[in-house]
C-alpha cells in the first residue's frame, strides 16, 4: 500500500477569501483560524475579506496562508486523513514543520509571522522580485543567469521550470535573454527576490528567532527545501538558510515517491505543488485541498490508503 505526502503550499497562490468556505464547513478548521486570530487579530478576516493588495504583502501573506493551511490539516485530521510524510513550498515548510509536530501551532504560526515581516523589510530595503523560467534546462537557466549581476537561480521546481531571482530593473532584460535561449519568463506574484543573497539579513536575523523557539522532533519524514532530504537533528539551522537558499522542491518530490509515497495532497490555496508534482511523475496521485469539496473528495478517494 502506497503512503501518503501533504505537502504545503507557497507564496503566490493567496487569493481574497481563501479558507472561509472550509472554515465554515469545519469545526476543526474554524478551531485554528479562531486560535491563530487570538495571536494575530485579523488574521482570518484577512483571509476572508483582504483585498489582493493586503495578500501580497509578505508580512500578511505568509501568516495568512499558514493558517489556511493548517485549518485544512486540522480538517483532513477531523476526517482521519494523517500523512505518512511532509514538506513544504519555501512558507509551506513552517506549516510542514507545524503539522509534523515539531512545533506546535502557536510556536509554528509565531515564527511564520516574523518570517514574514524579516521578508517584507529585506524586499523594501533590496526592491527585487522574481520570475519562473519554462522551456529551458537547470543547466540553460543557471547559464542565463550568469550572464547577468544579482541574477539567481533560486527554486528549482520540476523539469523546465525554474523560479529567478533578481532587481526589479533586470526583470525587462533578463526576460529577453530567457526569450533568446529558446525559453519564457514568467513574472510572478511575490513581493521580493526570495531564495537569494537579496534575503541575507533576514535568515541571519530569523536564525536568531529561531534560536529562542522550543522545537521538537518531527513524527513524521519532514524534507528540507535546502537539501531535499529528510531533516536530521535540530532543524534551525535550514530553517534559516533557507530564507536566502534555492527550493530543492524536484528533489523533495522524487525523494518522497522512492520513499512510498504515490498520494500527495497539496494543503492551501490553488493548485501549484500539484501542477509541479505531476510534471516529475504523472504516475502518483494528487489532490488539492482547501475547500469542503476538495475535503469531500480525499476523504472518498485517500482515506485508507
Amino acid at each position: 500500500m502506497g503512503k501518503i505526502a501533504f505537502v504545503f503550499a507557497g507564496q503566490g497562490a493567496q487569493y481574497p477569501g481563501m479558507g472561509q468556505a472550509l472554515s465554515q464547513s469545519s469545526a476543526a478548521a474554524a478551531q485554528v483560524f479562531a486560535q491563530l486570530d487570538g495571536i494575530r487579530p485579523g488574521t482570518s478576516a484577512q483571509c476572508f475579506a483582504g483585498s489582493d493588495e493586503d495578500l501580497k504583502n509578505t508580512a500578511n501573506t505568509q501568516p495568512c496562508m499558514f493558517a489556511v493551511e493548517l485549518a485544512a490539516a486540522a480538517a483532513l485530521e477531523e476526517q482521519g486523513v494523517r500523512a505518512d510524510m511532509t514538506a513544504g513550498f519555501s512558507l509551506g515548510e513552517l506549516a510542514a514543520l507545524t503539522y509534523s509536530g515539531a512545533a506546535d501551532l502557536e510556536t509554528g504560526f509565531r515564527l511564520v509571522c516574523r518570517r514574514g515581516e524579516l521578508m517584507a523589510r529585506d524586499s523594501e530595503a533590496n526592491p527585487s522580485t522574481m520570475a519562473a523560467v519554462l522551456k529551458l534546462t537547470n543547466e540553460q537557466v543557471e547559464e542565463v543567469c550568469g550572464q547577468f549581476e544579482e541574477v539567481y537561480p533560486v527554486n528549482y521546481n520540476c523539469p523546465g521550470q525554474v523560479s529567478v531571482a533578481f532587481r526589479k530593473e533586470s526583470l525587462k532584460p533578463f526576460s529577453a535573454a530567457v526569450k533568446q535561449a529558446g525559453g519564457r519568463a514568467l513574472p510572478l506574484k511575490v513581493q521580493g527576490g526570495f531564495h537569494s543573497p537579496f534575503m541575507a539579513q533576514a535568515a541571519a536575523d530569523f536564525g536568531g528567532v529561531l534560536a529562542e523557539a522550543s522545537l521538537n522532533q518531527p513524527n513524521i519524514p519532514l524534507h528540507s527545501n535546502c537539501t531535499g532530504e529528510v531533516y536530521g537533528g535540530d532543524p534551525r539551522d535550514l530553517l534559516s538558510r533557507q530564507i536566502q537558499s534555492p527550493v530543492r522542491w524536484e528533489t523533495i518530490v522524487k525523494n518522497m515517491i522512492a520513499a512510498g509515497a504515490d498520494t500527495f495532497v497539496e494543503l492551501g490555496p490553488g493548485r501549484t505543488l500539484c501542477g509541479l508534482i505531476q510534471k516529475i511523475d504523472q504516475t502518483v496521485r494528487v489532490f488539492p485541498m482547501e475547500k469542503p469539496e476538495d475535503l469531500e473528495t480525499i476523504v472518498k478517494e485517500v482515506a485508507g490508503c
